[in-house]
């Protein structure tokens, strides 16, 4: 399961739920996000 962000009020979001629509279902915002599950360093040479 993908765990989803909303970025105003920083409650997840089922991938289900944005299935039907692109808002969050608590505060309406349309900005939401992927959350990492590792951070990656990647070094430039």
């Amino acid at each position: 399961m993908i765990s989803y962000k909303c970025f105003k009020c920083d409650k997840k979001v089922s991938d289900e739920f944005l299935r039907k629509r692109v808002r969050c279902p608590y505060c309406g915002s349309k900005i939401i996000f992927k959350q990492r599950t590792s951070v990656t360093k990647v070094k430039a040479r």
